[in-house]
């Protein structure tokens, strides 16, 4: 009995394996809350957007082609891993200098409710001369976070505070090439050095 009982775990764990690798072909790509990638294929991230950037003027997608943008989302109320992400991203452009003058660093906000351009104006400022902000309406914003880059985000209200809410959300940088494609993606946490040592290549 012990002998065909392994072999029943033996093909009960190939025959498991198979069906993950279909399910995993099915999905194409996915970027999950914990900054996770599994991809098959072409991923299915980024695309056409039209949002309002920090200077208040609708921009869309093709605004930025040409260069190959560092994406990050996030909201300005964030108290640490925001500001700590986008410092890492200024840090690393300084790092690269001239290799990175291909590089446009945009700040996508998921929090359009209190995001607005003249916000978001201040609080770029504060990180990078050439980091761009990005707002919109909700759903214009919804829109290009959860579907057009799969980037997990969510509300979430103070119980003691029903006025006061929070944003959970993916930490993750998107990098993009020069018509708008996906190229990679750097996950939370990482250090500018690390984010230089992995730019390089694509620069």
């Amino acid at each position: 009995m012990r002998p065909r009982l392994i072999l029943l775990v033996v093909l009960g764990a190939i025959a498991g394996g198979f069906a993950a690798l279909l399910f995993m072909n099915s999905i194409g790509s996915f970027v999950s809350p914990a900054g996770q990638q599994n991809t098959t294929g072409k991923a299915l991230i980024g695309g056409p957007f039209s949002l309002v950037n920090h200077e208040g003027k609708r921009v869309t997608d093709k605004d930025f082609h040409g260069k190959k943008m560092l994406i990050y989302f996030g909201f300005t109320h964030c108290p640490d891993i925001c500001p700590g992400s986008l410092q890492v991203i200024s840090a690393a452009l300084d790092t690269l200098g001239s290799a990175a003058d291909n590089v446009t660093p945009v700040f996508i906000t998921v929090d359009p409710e209190r995001d607005t351009p003249k916000l978001l104006a201040d609080y770029v400022a504060s990180f990078h001369p050439r980091l761009v902000g990005l707002t919109g309406n909700k759903e214009e914003v919804d829109t290009v976070v959860k579907k057009t880059f799969r980037v997990y985000a969510k509300k979430v209200k103070d119980s003691n505070q029903p006025n006061s809410y929070t944003m959970d959300h993916a930490s993750l940088i998107y990098l993009m090439d020069e018509n708008g494609k996906f190229v990679h993606y750097f996950g939370h946490p990482t250090s500018a050095d690390k984010l230089v040592e992995q730019l390089r290549p694509y620069l």
